[in-house]
């Protein structure tokens, strides 16, 4: 999920959520940085073994949110479609 011209540090939070959506099938995009706001598409996987094991929107914005704090201080809205 690498993209030109983004900050380094959110570049690393996007590659780590999706890698734990990945995990269960799912995708994370970015859509767009805009005056702070970050928003991105979550599209979830499917675990028919264990439903409850695939991250929800609120899930996937929270991991975000955590991440950003440390690695994006500049994102000050995420907005998961």
């Amino acid at each position: 999920m690498a993209i030109s011209n983004i900050d380094p540090g959110l570049q690393t939070v996007l590659t780590n959520v999706n890698t734990v959506v990945a995990s269960e099938g799912g995708t994370l995009e970015f859509v767009g940085l805009d005056d702070g706001k970050l928003t991105v598409k979550y599209t979830p996987g499917v675990n028919e073994e264990c439903p409850e094991c695939v991250p929800d929107h609120d899930l996937v914005r929270m991991m975000m949110q955590t991440s950003i704090s440390i690695y994006a201080p500049q994102v000050t809205e995420i907005e998961v479609e």
